[in-house]
């Protein structure tokens, strides 16, 4: 491809933000809030308006989309959109591919997440691995055969919404955590425990042993060589990191826990990165990153 400039969107319940792709480069970036509660068109002028000032003067290849909620990569569709209540059900790569008259691509930000590490970051040169995002939630994309998976319907990786202890593993494998079980912020516990409260240590402690247990879960599903691991929460890794590891040794087959890796995100801005590269997964599929077809 003689033009290989592309635009990446992350769409987050919070922010938006973009950047250009090229090559492996990432410039431009911006940020605005998203408005929560806004009408379908008002938030879709300020997508537009990134793509605009992100766009001027360049000759694009594609534009990539991540969004917080399930989607449908194949057709474009996103639904109930989190903190975006108008985006029910959009027809979100038609209305941006009739605007911009460029490829467009659309996924989960999760999904983005693991292109990301898979493509830039720690899962370079490995066939599979699961990107976890540990934030206000627990996400995952799923790499199989240097492939991103989205399953049937697209919602392949939920791992957070199965069922775990009177919840779910969401519940206490991810920022709830403090608030679900102690009603108090994932901020206050992470300044408490860089002051050294012991008390908050062993709450990061606690998740990270529900953390281990989600793990375990996932390579009893899927018998990946790396996960990486994302979002807000990993600032906290080094207390709730020995608890996740030690919650692992249980695990039952002993030879795959020896090959496991577990490694902690670098990256800067993935999700936009993630986003401008699901152009990749198209052309190596033929489709929008779902279900499994040769390379």
């Amino acid at each position: 491809m003689l033009n290989d400039i592309h635009i990446g969107i992350d769409l987050g319940g919070t922010n938006m933000r973009g950047g250009i792709l090229e090559d492996t480069a990432l410039s431009g970036v911006l940020s605005q809030r998203v408005k929560y509660g806004g009408y379908k068109e008002e938030v879709l002028e300020d997508l537009f308006l990134m793509v605009d000032r992100l766009s001027a003067g360049r000759q694009l290849a594609s534009i990539g989309i991540g969004v917080p909620r399930l989607v449908d990569a194949d057709k474009g569709m996103v639904y109930d959109v989190v903190n975006i209540p108008s985006w029910k059900e959009l027809a979100l790569k038609k209305i941006i591919q009739d605007r911009y008259h460029l490829p467009v691509y659309i996924n989960n930000d999760a999904n983005c997440f693991a292109l990301a590490e898979f493509y830039y970051g720690k899962g370079s040169g490995y066939d599979s691995m699961i990107g976890l995002t540990i934030g206000t939630g627990l996400g995952s994309g799923i790499i199989l055969g240097k492939k991103l998976y989205n399953g049937r319907n697209g919602g392949a990786g939920e791992f957070g919404m199965a069922d775990y202890l009177d919840h779910n593993y969401e519940y206490y494998a991810s920022g709830q955590f403090f608030s679900n079980v102690y009603k108090i912020s994932g901020e206050h516990v992470f300044n408490a425990a860089i002051a050294g409260d012991p008390a908050a240590i062993r709450m990061y402690e606690e998740m990270g042993m529900h953390l281990g247990n989600a793990i375990k879960m996932i390579l009893y599903s899927l018998d990946a060589e790396l996960f990486v691991l994302g979002g807000s929460v990993i600032a906290g890794y080094q207390w709730f990191g020995p608890a996740m590891w030690k919650q692992l040794q249980s695990f039952a087959f002993s030879n795959a826990l020896k090959h496991l890796k577990i490694e902690v995100s670098e990256l800067q801005h993935a999700g936009i990165m993630g986003a401008a590269s699901l152009y990749r997964q198209h052309l190596i599929t033929g489709k929008h990153a779902g279900r499994a077809s040769s390379l």
